[in-house]
């Protein structure tokens, strides 16, 4: 067995939040060195994968879920609550229907280009499809899903509800980190020739025009520095709410186990599912709310810091030899991200839709909050919170589109 040199969890949390502070100072770094670095590598990918080169090389223990834990506990209901506090009903409508189209069309490739994929990998893979423990192939690729359609916090949530083994866990991390990030540097390179993609779709960006004079004067108007008041209420918010789904969780997981049994195959018994659906739940309730002002001294912003922790903790459990050892892996991920990517630009062409909604649609889905913004700012800057409202919204369906299809995966494995 390999010797780990750091086993003091508190120095393993020093240690990875020295990390992501590394990440992003030189990622805002305008050194022309970490300006190129960055342009190809992106930063979430350095968040998931120096954490998996510390547990890989033995400086720490990947083993040990104390932080995982506490990340997973705590960290992604109170991220959730302050994530979807952002949730404006108004302002999505206010996208048009293209925006709304777009994004739900990536949801549906992502739902179907899972078994989509699993079927055509496991004709020439057989050994992929079926079985029932937990490294089985399809509960692994239930974490994909709630990644690619929400994010992190989904992630977690699949792996939770699903119970994915610690193995086939790490292999499909690799295969979402590196095969989206490979989506996301197309989608950049995009959006650098949208205004020639759009003219020749003959698209209509009257609306994108709109949306960057809107934006721009929310930040001008709205935004304001946050005072030690604004970042109490924040956290109380976030962490209280947190405790409240807790409660519920407590209760209602218990009360379906004894008085409803067969519902336990969709996940009804789970104090881990029914504590995600209660805090997005209860965000999206405040959405509507005077709370919901909160959002202007940096609410979201705390809930993304809070997800990067909990992605540095997933990280940590990664092995990247399974990227050597599982080449197969990243092919299905691959015919799985082709499905998603055909339907959008498909159904992007067919409405002759902006190609800022099929970017930032697609991103908000398989990105999420910490990335839909990068790509929006491709296009804009003032865009960016374009990219988050809709990455919120696809926290707030992620948990159950990515059990869908994950009950999907079920069935085409078990059949």
């Amino acid at each position: 067995m390999q010797e780990v040199l750091i086993t003091n969890q508190a120095s393993v949390l020093g240690l990875l939040m020295l990390v992501l502070g590394a990440v992003f100072y030189t990622h805002q770094s305008v050194h022309p060195f970490w300006k190129s670095f960055y342009k190809y590598v992106p930063a979430l990918l350095l968040c998931y994968f120096i954490p998996s080169l510390l547990n890989s090389f033995g400086v720490i223990d990947g083993s040990d879920n104390t932080l995982y834990y506490v990340a997973s506990r705590f960290l992604l209901p109170a991220a959730l609550v302050l994530l979807t506090l952002k949730l404006d009903l108004k302002a999505i409508a206010g996208l048009g229907p293209k925006a709304l189209i777009m994004f739900f069309t990536g949801t549906l490739g992502i739902v179907i280009g899972a078994p989509i994929a699993l079927l055509v990998t496991s004709t020439f893979f057989p050994e992929l499809i079926g079985g029932h423990g937990p490294e089985a192939v399809w509960r692994g690729m239930t974490t994909v899903a709630g990644s690619w359609i929400g994010g992190g916090a989904n992630q977690t949530a699949m792996k939770e509800i699903y119970g994915v083994g610690d193995t086939i866990f790490s292999a499909m991390i690799a295969v979402d980190v590196i095969v989206a990030n490979i989506w996301m540097a197309v989608l950049l390179f995009m959006a650098g020739r949208a205004k020639q993609i759009d003219a020749a779709n003959g698209a209509d960006t009257s609306a994108i025009e709109s949306l960057k004079e809107k934006m721009a004067h929310w930040q001008a108007t709205n935004a304001r520095i946050p005072d030690l008041n604004d970042l109490m209420f924040i956290v109380a918010i976030g962490f209280g709410v947190t405790g409240i789904a807790h409660i519920g969780a407590d209760i209602l997981a218990p009360y379906f186990e004894v008085n409803f049994p067969a519902l336990d195959k969709y996940s009804l018994h789970s104090k881990f599912f029914w504590l995600i659906v209660l805090a997005t739940a209860i965000g999206i309730i405040l959405s509507m709310t005077r709370v919901a002002k909160v959002e202007e001294a940096g609410a979201s912003k705390i809930g993304s810091a809070f997800i990067y922790v909990l992605v540095a903790s997933i990280g940590m459990h990664m092995d990247i030899s399974a990227i050597l050892e599982s080449p197969v892996y990243f092919l299905l991920g691959g015919i799985w991200m082709l499905v998603h990517a055909s339907l959008m630009l498909l159904v992007a062409k067919l409405i002759k839709a902006p190609l800022f909604f099929m970017a930032v649609g697609s991103q908000a889905n398989v990105g999420g909050a910490a990335s839909a913004p990068v790509v929006a700012s491709a296009f804009h800057p003032s865009l960016a919170p374009v990219g988050v409202l809709l990455a919120v919204l696809g926290y707030a369906v992620g948990t159950v589109m990515a059990w869908f299809c994950g009950q999907l995966l079920q069935i085409l494995a078990m059949g």
